[in-house]
């Protein structure tokens, strides 16, 4: 006599499973490991810290909405001391402990190294690839020449952001005096490359009237270079610091008196709002981001909770868009496997922390919008405010994404 269909099935079980199955268990939950290679110590360890811990919480809560469904994503944190050769270090370190996907932003030469080591993994061993999402590294050759079908972005690039901050600065009739002042490394010398042919292109008569680079993370006294500017007779300072090297220009010009407009990318990043505080709103500070600091909704609310329970700003919302669109294409494919997942990330759309963004297939580089907001007290309407202070940055203007997008540069090879 046949045993009914599902006897048959059950028959095939070993006791463990028939057991499981008893008990109404479901088949264990995949789990995607992402190896976060960004500086956990030295200078910029603050930075990275934040960042890591950005990365895992959105894991954490963003992917949880989700359900068991899908896989889980973990996040773990690997020390490249801000260096492109220690990156390729622990890049190997991680593939031999069979991570698979790679998230990184904290300097485009460590980008650039990252994106061109996968390639050459990629090509060599296909059966293990490996998949590079990149949060904040905004060199645009990442896009362009250099541009990796395994390497996506997720922030907007220097290029984008200097059409949307020159535009912005070109509004202010007064404004015709500005000095330059960068890290030396490849993000500064691009922020003064790109400011000055936008420029060129919106705003020609306005002067630069200094253009200075300096050694990174070295501890230095910006007094000197703060003195340079005021003698130079300057309207506005415009940077791309970020970290220290912000906080020490920043305790400069507090100690100068040194008033003029500041223009720049990261000054919400981690200690910076404080010392910004120390002079209230005397001193006008205009940044340039993907976000500000009220950002409404889900991502809102996700703020507030990371802030109560790490006791420090989220800044890298990068890390909500991140998650999303991995676990929506998991969901899309059936599957982990970093080459399915590359296919289908490149040109997709999906709901990012501020509404619908797409990867452009053509170069792998996210369209979204940037706001140009300002340091101010709160208000009413802007009620959250930065480290503590009674401050926040407050939009004052949006440039969409389909206001900044540049030319496509890439010729990708496709696996």
């Amino acid at each position: 006599m046949k045993l009914p269909r599902r006897r048959v099935l059950l028959a095939g079980l070993g006791a463990g499973a028939l057991a499981a199955r008893a008990l109404g268990a479901q088949p264990r939950r995949e789990t995607v490991r992402i190896a976060f290679i960004d500086p956990l110590s030295g200078p910029a360890a603050d930075i990275g810290r934040n960042g890591l811990r950005s990365w895992q919480f959105m894991a954490e809560r963003v992917g949880a909405r989700f359900g068991a469904s899908v896989p889980r994503i973990l996040v773990a944190g690997f020390d490249n001391k801000a260096s492109p050769r220690e990156s390729v270090n622990m890049l190997r370190v991680a593939i031999d402990q069979g991570f698979r996907y790679i998230v990184q932003g904290n300097g485009s030469g460590v980008a650039a190294a990252l994106s061109a080591a996968i390639t050459r993994h990629n090509q060599q061993h296909p059966e293990r690839s490996v998949l590079f999402i990149n949060y904040a590294a905004m060199d645009p050759a990442l896009t362009a020449e250099r541009c990796s079908f395994w390497h996506f972005r997720i922030d907007a690039d220097t290029a984008m952001k200097m059409r949307a901050l020159v535009g912005f600065m070109s509004s202010m009739p007064d404004l015709r005096k500005v000095y330059l002042l960068n890290q030396n490394y490849a993000h500064g010398q691009q922020f003064s490359r790109y400011f000055r042919e936008e420029v060129a292109l919106q705003q020609p008569s306005m002067e630069i009237v200094g253009d200075e680079l300096h050694p990174l993370f070295q501890g230095l006294d910006f007094r000197p270079y703060v003195q340079r500017m005021r003698e130079s007779g300057a309207q506005a300072l415009v940077t791309g610091n970020w970290g220290a090297d912000m906080r020490g220009l920043i305790q400069a010009l507090h100690v100068e008196d040194m008033r003029i407009p500041l223009f720049a990318y990261y000054p919400a990043l981690k200690g910076t709002p404080t010392l910004l505080a120390r002079n209230g709103d005397r001193m006008p500070v205009y940044q340039v981001a993907y976000n500000h600091g009220n950002q409404a909704g889900e991502v809102g609310e996700l703020a507030v909770a990371f802030r109560a329970r790490f006791g420090e700003d989220l800044v890298v919302y990068a890390a909500y868009d991140g998650i999303v669109m991995l676990t929506q294409a998991f969901v899309f494919t059936g599957s982990t496997d970093p080459r399915q997942v590359g296919a289908r990330l490149s040109g997709m759309i999906f709901p990012g922390f501020s509404g619908p963004v797409q990867i452009r297939a053509d170069d792998h580089q996210l369209q979204k919008g940037l706001y140009i907001s300002r340091w101010q007290p709160v208000d009413q309407t802007h009620p959250r405010d930065a480290e503590g202070t009674g401050f926040t940055f407050v939009p004052v203007k949006y440039l969409s994404g389909a206001d900044l997008a540049t030319p496509v540069r890439c010729q990708m090879v496709r696996p």
